[in-house]
């Protein structure tokens, strides 16, 4: 198993991935509307692959926290397993790198929305234990945060996503 950045290359796998982990093209558009913006960051878009074929995928891109001041932050969308590679502890071994790279890149914190049973175990918490508020109404334990080295009490406030994510 090879964790890298994606490349030019690696464009249609990365959708195919999406496409059949999310069973819709929603998240291959998403990817390709973040790619396209300034909010795009190639050295978190990364891939797992076997044998020279690409099976998941992570992206991270910024997104803003505003309070006081407007702070851009990291959002963690999305992350996909091909389904036949599903299950296997790729996904957490993706998630586990993408954040050393992010810490090591002197990011802040992290968001997402996603299933506390599979984020909690990298640390992420519900974002209002950090006075991050979620842009739309879901049950606090799916809209979370994760800090990193670079933390401090200014990121908090409410998260605004972008428009490449408008739609999804």
């Amino acid at each position: 198993m090879n964790i890298r950045c994606e490349t030019l290359l690696d464009y249609p796998a990365i959708a195919e991935v999406n496409t059949l982990a999310f069973q819709g093209e929603t998240e291959a558009k998403l990817i390709k509307k973040i790619r396209s913006s300034d909010r795009y960051i190639p050295e978190l878009s990364l891939v797992v692959e076997i044998e020279s074929k690409v099976i998941a995928h992570i992206l991270y891109s910024y997104i803003d926290l505003v309070d006081k001041e407007t702070l851009p932050v990291l959002g963690l969308a999305p992350l996909a397993v091909h389904p036949e590679f599903q299950k296997q502890g790729i996904g957490s071994t993706l998630v586990k790198a993408s954040l050393e790279i992010a810490d090591t890149r002197g990011e802040a914190i992290v968001i997402i929305l996603g299933h506390p049973a599979f984020y909690t175990r990298f640390g992420f918490q519900p974002s209002i234990n950090y006075q991050i508020e979620s842009p739309f109404p879901v049950p606090d334990e799916f809209f979370m945060a994760k800090t990193l080295s670079s933390y401090d009490k200014q990121y908090q406030g409410k998260v605004v996503y972008p428009p490449a994510f408008n739609g999804v």
